[in-house]
């Protein structure tokens, strides 16, 4: 039990140049990508909103929250040979909100005593969205983000609900 959660399994996904990763146990599925429905006075990041299954889901643009340069779908298909990029929907205080990926890495076990705590300023981002990074054997890094923080529930509340984000 003791070694069970020693263990942390994360969803791994690329945004711009930075591979992220996300616990697994916050992640519903992955999704190609979709027809996305705008909402009036939504946050600047909300690109809008789609139909999952008879489900409303908001999206949200990680790129323009943390100021990451997004890979066209051109740059994507060459370094990847295929266009990957999709929604990670993330189920949060039993809220489901998608997040734009520019690539689905894989699920990859991380010891958490290999994670250690963000440098000040990291790719952008504030270290308060960041719990912490792990350098792979690529001598890369893979950012793992705290969804919870980056998704507060105030924050929650005004992508569920646009119009609290103009009041």
């Amino acid at each position: 039990m003791a070694e069970e959660n020693k263990m942390l399994q994360l969803v791994t996904f690329r945004l711009g140049e930075e591979l992220y990763g996300v616990d697994i146990m916050d992640v519903k599925e992955i999704v190609r990508v979709q027809n996305v429905r705008p909402i009036p006075n939504a946050p600047y990041y909300v690109e809008g909103i789609i139909n999952l299954r008879a489900e409303i889901i908001p999206i949200i643009n990680l790129h323009k929250r943390f100021h990451i340069r997004m890979q066209h779908v051109e740059e994507v298909e060459d370094d990847l040979g295929e266009d990957d990029g999709g929604f990670i929907i993330l189920n949060i205080e039993d809220n489901k909100i998608g997040i734009i990926i520019d690539h689905v890495a894989r699920v990859i076990p991380v010891d958490r005593t290999d994670i250690k705590p963000p440098p000040q300023m990291f790719s952008g981002i504030g270290t308060e969205y960041i719990e912490g990074v792990v350098r792979q054997q690529d001598e890369s890094y893979l950012i793992i983000l705290d969804i919870r923080k980056i998704f507060s529930a105030g924050e929650l509340q005004k992508i569920i609900d646009p119009q609290m984000a103009s009041a």
